[in-house]
């Protein structure tokens, strides 16, 4: 799949249509209030990178804890019934 292409069907926006949307924004929120936006979009995105990479930090640390611990396969009720039965029948 192409890089430049998203959801198949609409294209990235290219050098000429980032300055467009840039001169809309600054339009629309004035001079004063772009810096402003731009920094609160900045923190948005680094919180989303920092909690992404916390979850999959996590996510990598239970698949180790998974893999280091020893299998233990449960006790169930049914096989020290059918233990018993093999104990009573060779003392029979």
């Amino acid at each position: 799949m192409n890089t430049q292409t998203l959801f198949g069907f609409v294209s990235m926006p290219g050098g000429g249509e980032w300055m467009l949307l840039f001169i809309v924004a600054l339009l629309l929120f004035g001079a004063k209030k772009l810096p402003e936006l731009a920094r609160g979009l900045g923190k948005a995105m680094a919180e989303f990178k920092s909690a992404q990479r916390e979850f999959q930090d996590e996510i990598r640390r239970a698949e180790y804890s998974v893999r280091e611990e020893p299998r233990k396969l449960p006790m169930t009720n049914s096989s020290t019934a059918s233990t018993e039965e093999t104990a009573s029948r060779s003392d029979a």
